[in-house]
């Protein structure tokens, strides 16, 4: 792709508040085998803020998420949640801690009910009055899947799939919601929806969101502060307005 971002790779932008951030990523090296995927990738996520990665395919923003989620480990560097590493745990570990992923492509059971589905997102709790009332608020949140309550998540469409796969991870109560691709195989007006339930969440419950999106100009437009990745490094960042108007960046990921 011609006219990419090509600065060397700066320090994070700095958090939105004054403090230390909820979540850091600091300097991870993470392979796949033999391949080294990411170099170095520092990304900073201050508490009640939504940040967006951005980049090209394989330009390793989906292995970022995973490794925060503990899906991969990586190399070195570390990953601090709300002060603590948590580089390496296991993903149940990390989900307990608060911090829930909504993977590219879903994850949904599709043999199962809408219903299951969402309790499975709160298996890892046993306060049961409020898994009731956080399946009331996940049935408030989307009317939809509480009409399909008993129907099997495979044979719900595109738009109810993604609420399902949202709804599943609010149900863990979750601090942080790591998002991979949400918009991936939706119509727009339903991604513009999609993305009006994220901004809502973030605003009336303070849930903070790091959010890997293709669009780039959906993701600019509901994050505070953005991060460009190519090929497993940081190109770019900085607030979100600022790498909007960014030429190199409007010219390979905004289209103009």
């Amino acid at each position: 792709m011609s006219d990419r971002p090509t600065s060397a790779a700066p320090p994070a932008a700095p958090a939105r508040s004054g403090g230390a951030p909820l979540l850091s990523i600091e300097n991870i090296v993470v392979n796949y085998g033999a391949v080294e995927a990411l170099h170095g990738v520092s990304v900073d996520v201050a508490a009640g803020e939504i940040v967006t990665l951005i980049g090209a395919n394989g330009a390793g923003k989906t292995t970022t998420l995973k490794t925060v989620s503990g899906l991969l480990k990586p190399r070195s560097g570390r990953i601090v949640y709300q002060g603590e590493e948590i580089s390496g745990l296991a993903p149940h570990v990390v989900t307990a801690m608060g911090i829930s992923h909504v993977p590219e492509g879903r994850g949904i059971f599709p043999n199962l009910t809408v219903h299951d589905n969402l309790e499975l997102g709160a298996y890892l709790r046993r306060d049961k009055s409020a898994i009731r009332e956080d399946y009331g608020k996940v049935q408030v949140l989307f009317p939809i899947l509480k009409e399909r309550d008993r129907q099997r998540a495979g044979t719900l469409s595109g738009g109810e799939l993604q609420m399902l796969a949202i709804g599943r991870a609010l149900m863990a109560r979750p601090t942080v919601l790591l998002l991979d691709e949400p918009s991936l195989g939706l119509a727009p007006m339903i991604v513009r929806e999609f993305f009006r339930t994220v901004q809502d969440l973030n605003e009336k419950e303070g849930l903070t969101v790091l959010v890997v999106e293709q669009d780039a100009r959906i993701a600019l437009s509901i994050s505070s502060r953005a991060y460009v990745l190519e090929v497993g490094r940081v190109a770019l960042a900085g607030p979100s307005a600022e790498l909007r108007r960014d030429e190199s960046v409007r010219r390979s990921y905004l289209g103009y």
